[in-house]
């Protein structure tokens, strides 16, 4: 999925850097892009897939801490908490 979002991301680029519409096009995608970013039901889903990916990295660091020497253990411990209050760059919250 990760190979097919960059691919996908990267046509978008190319398609933008490479359109012989010029500035006009380019803005009239970026106009589409906000409408989507915008709209309440992909902010909701955004929010939700956050909150998941949140629970489910929690559950596996969980599971691999029992497995992890106690040094490099406490080490993850400390980062996860370093940035727990810090924003991510998608707009959504820690909640």
């Amino acid at each position: 999925m990760r190979y097919r979002l960059t691919f996908m991301l990267g046509a978008a680029v190319g398609y933008v850097l490479g359109a012989r519409a010029g500035r006009d096009r380019y803005e009239q995608l970026r106009k589409g892009a906000r409408q989507i970013a915008q709209n309440p039901a992909v902010r909701n889903t955004v929010e939700s897939a956050a909150q998941n990916g949140r629970a489910l990295a929690s559950r596996a660091v969980a599971k691999a801490s029992d497995r992890m020497p106690e040094s490099v253990a406490d080490r993850v411990r400390s980062l996860r908490e370093r940035g727990r209050d810090a924003e991510d760059d998608w707009g959504t919250s820690n909640t």
